[in-house]
């Protein structure tokens, strides 16, 4: 193994990228968040001056962190690999069949939602002629 490059490089190429993706979102929110935070600190330079050394150093940090985790730590690339196999194995549903699973899953809601109120139909009524509910 050595020590520079990309660890296991045309592996888990779409984990990889997916994770760089949602990683890179993650760190310029986090940059944004840091940009208007510097704002109002005194430095005693420049407030501009000031946001951009941190965010320059800032995201060198974790563009570093972030190549490493996905690119070159053997632990993290391995899980990515492994991760990568085993989505091609999922049996993915098809069209029609997610169409008639979510029917089914909202018309049982439906009937779950209607039972629920004819039962506090019933009750109010009961309870009503009671005397324990006021109509």
């Amino acid at each position: 193994m050595s020590s520079k490059g990309i660890y296991k490089s045309g592996q888990g190429y779409w984990v990889r990228l997916m994770s760089a993706i949602g990683y890179g979102v993650i760190v310029a929110l986090g940059l944004i968040w840091l940009w208007k935070q510097i704002e109002v600190i005194d430095f005693g330079i420049e407030a501009t001056y000031a946001q951009v050394i941190a965010i320059l150093v800032a995201a060198g940090f974790f563009g570093i962190l972030g190549y490493w985790l996905i690119g070159s730590k053997p632990g993290s690339v391995d899980f990515m690999i492994a991760t990568e196999g085993e989505m091609k194995k999922v049996n993915w549903s098809s069209k029609a069949e997610l169409t008639r699973s979510t029917l089914a899953v909202i018309g049982l809601t439906l009937l779950v939602a209607l039972f629920c109120w004819a039962v506090d139909v019933v009750f109010a009524l009961v309870f009503t002629k009671v005397g324990v509910l006021d109509s």
